[in-house]
């Protein structure tokens, strides 16, 4: 914590490189865990474009976070071309430039905002940052893809919303724990299909793992993060509205706390969120306490629950088992107990978002689910009983 800029030298290289991003990232062995305890070396990682003409040009601006490496990749998988970045920090962008040598390094943020041959900007600033970003993102005429959480307060909120209105521009929130995993995507596709019956309830467990040498300054302060539940949390409340249908919904009790980290007094280590939607009720529980023995950075779980049977994703890893990796998807039903590997799905939310851009739909995830999903965590942290265990 002494000095930031090794601090975040250190974050940005821990690759958080999955299977969605493997593409771009070809000199990367494919056990690589989202986060690795090993640096990635300095190599220059090319970027494989589709074998298509690229659909649109987009740029980056801010890589605070290294899921941009997995944003990135879904949307060059879709049709994207990344064209140029700017980040603020000298260190960050000179790493950034050495894994993408073809890609300009703009002199400014402003430089890509009036770009006009630019149609979209990615972006995993600061978290306290990003909302803001992105209202001028629009108010520039172009569409936003930010890594989450994508707005850190109920005020940043409401202006989003209004800007989005006004520009009819696409702001949109990247939920990589059902846009980027596999057994999740599938999830989907089997409720759709209506293998469970009607959906009443989602459980989902998101532990994490902090590794602090890791992390950079601003993950210990809580204005910058927003809170686990605005953090870790707004992933959940997107898969909740996702799988149960709902278009409305309300918290019906949120905690949070710092039970096991008082070195880090900015930080908040648990939280759990009851929920009721039109569609189904939630529940949610997000913690930091993934140990050092997982050999991955947590052991994520959905539960569907349906009149009919249930689905349950072991997102990541499937520890009763001898399966290997992560998507593996159990479902019980009526007429069957089945496990599915779904390590051969296709993601397909690049290749919506691109065209979303292309066309002016929402394929990918309609704006007023984005913005649900994010009201939901912001009211839920705001509004959380704060607990400690002595």
């Amino acid at each position: 914590m002494k000095d930031p800029q090794f601090n975040r030298r250190k974050f940005l290289r821990n690759t958080a490189a999955t299977a969605a991003g493997m593409a771009l990232f070809p000199a990367i062995p494919k056990n690589v865990l989202a986060e690795a305890s090993a640096s990635v070396s300095e190599t220059s990682f090319p970027i494989v474009q589709p074998n298509a003409e690229p659909k649109i040009r987009f740029s980056v601006i801010s890589i605070n976070h290294n899921h941009i490496y997995s944003m990135i990749g879904a949307v060059v998988r879709g049709g994207g071309q990344m064209v140029s970045f700017y980040a603020k920090e000298p260190d960050l962008a000179a790493d950034f430039a050495k894994r993408f040598p073809q890609v300009k390094m703009a002199a400014s943020e402003e430089e890509i905002l009036n770009d006009p041959t630019i149609q979209v900007v990615l972006s995993s600033g600061i978290p306290v940052d990003r909302a803001p970003l992105g209202i001028r993102v629009m108010k520039h005429g172009k569409d936003y893809l930010v890594d989450k959480p994508g707005i850190t307060t109920l005020e940043q909120l409401a202006e989003a919303r209004k800007v989005q209105k006004e520009t009819g521009r696409i702001y949109s929130i990247m939920f990589s724990e059902r846009f980027e995993n596999k057994a999740t995507v599938k999830a989907g596709e089997l409720v759709k299909a209506g293998a469970i019956g009607t959906v009443l309830q989602t459980v989902i467990l998101a532990p994490h793992r902090m590794s602090p040498k890791t992390r950079p300054e601003w993950f210990f302060d809580k204005k910058k993060y927003g809170g686990v539940i605005c953090d870790i949390g707004s992933h959940q409340f997107d898969q909740f509205l996702y799988f149960t249908g709902s278009t409305s919904a309300e918290v019906v009790a949120s905690q949070v706390g710092n039970l096991h980290n008082p070195q880090y007094p900015g930080l908040e280590d648990f939280g759990d969120i009851m929920l009721h939607g039109n569609g189904g009720a939630g529940y949610i529980r997000v913690d930091w306490f993934t140990p050092d023995g997982l050999n991955t950075w947590g052991d994520g779980r959905l539960t569907i629950l349906g009149s009919d049977g249930y689905i349950e994703v072991r997102k990541n890893i499937d520890i009763a088992t001898d399966h290997k990796g992560g998507n593996h998807l159990y479902m019980v039903n009526q007429k069957e107990t089945k496990y599915i590997d779904c390590n051969s799905e296709p993601l397909p939310f690049g290749e919506q978002f691109v065209n979303d851009v292309l066309n002016r739909t929402e394929t990918a995830m309609p704006q007023a689910h984005c913005f649900l999903a994010t009201e939901l965590a912001l009211k839920a942290q705001k509004n959380a009983k704060n607990i400690s265990i002595k």
